[in-house]
């Protein structure tokens, strides 16, 4: 399988990003859209919703904005460097990075494996860590520099049961930044490297009502996160030239605030019927 697709070619001055779990459409085609609805060239990736991404691909290119396609597994260097050199020989640059390719699975800490493990870090660490190696060093070496976004997790600081190697895996991402804004910005101080650790931005279809109405009323905003939200970050941090090395909780507050319940149990003078009326 070739490891790009495009249905033509189009010339234009315009900024480029890769937008690596792209195909499906989550979180990742969301942040892909808010680019190109800002006239940047997009490079979409999917490892196995190649046959949407494509279709995407050429829609966009139809409507005049040009788009091509990357494949791959992120945890492979060498597949990550392939796609980079792909967008160099397709758009002849590379601006914006924003890795959004994950996995979210769960399991009890009892049934977990090694091999459960493994394939967390493989995925969510090492993928991060490929994709930010292989486009980092690119940009090291263009005059303008570039900027990524790794995506992590508000939830590393008050970790949920049943996910133990998922977090393992994700709560690399904020060192990783850090590590990774300092390499690459001591080689060329245009690049920068910045992350999300968004909330919850798109729940699980077997979420019911009732349980989708809980997960709101936990928000400190009273509302639910949307893909939207992440993109919208994703492209603030991505164009702001004087922040770099930062993680951006796009929670909705959850970092910092428990709800009532848990202000009661620190200051039991709080009335029982103490709700979210301001005071």
């Amino acid at each position: 399988m070739p490891n790009t697709h495009f249905s033509r070619d189009i010339t234009s001055p315009s900024p480029v990003v890769w937008v690596t779990g792209s195909g499906a459409q989550r979180v990742g085609r969301a942040v892909a859209e808010h680019f190109a609805r800002e006239k940047y060239r997009i490079a979409l990736h999917a490892l196995r919703s190649t046959d949407e991404a494509v279709k995407v691909a050429d829609a966009w290119n139809e409507r005049g904005t040009a788009c091509m396609v990357t494949r791959g597994d992120v945890s492979d260097m060498e597949a990550m460097q392939q796609s980079v050199d792909a967008i160099l020989a397709r758009f002849g640059q590379l601006d914006v990075v924003v890795h959004c390719a994950a996995i979210w699975d769960w399991k009890s800490l009892e049934a977990t494996t090694p091999e459960d493990v493994r394939r967390q870090f493989e995925v969510n660490t090492l993928g991060s860590y490929a994709v930010a190696r292989a486009a980092g060093l690119q940009m090291v070496r263009q005059s303008t520099g570039g900027s990524i976004v790794l995506l992590g997790d508000w939830a590393v600081v008050r970790p949920y049961c049943d996910f133990s190697a998922y977090f393992v895996g994700k709560g690399a991402i904020e060192t990783m930044v850090r590590s990774m804004a300092v390499e690459l910005a001591t080689r060329n101080p245009c690049v920068r490297v910045n992350g999300i650790l968004p909330g919850p931005v798109m729940l699980d279809p077997s979420i019911d009502p009732e349980q989708a109405e809980r997960i709101r009323e936990a928000c400190l905003l009273k509302r639910h996160g949307r893909p939207e939200h992440v993109a919208s970050a994703a492209f603030f941090l991505s164009t702001h030239e004087f922040i770099t090395g930062t993680c951006l909780p796009v929670d909705g507050g959850r970092t910092i605030w428990s709800g009532y319940e848990t202000d009661r149990a620190a200051h039991p003078t709080y009335p029982a019927n103490r709700d979210a009326t301001p005071r």
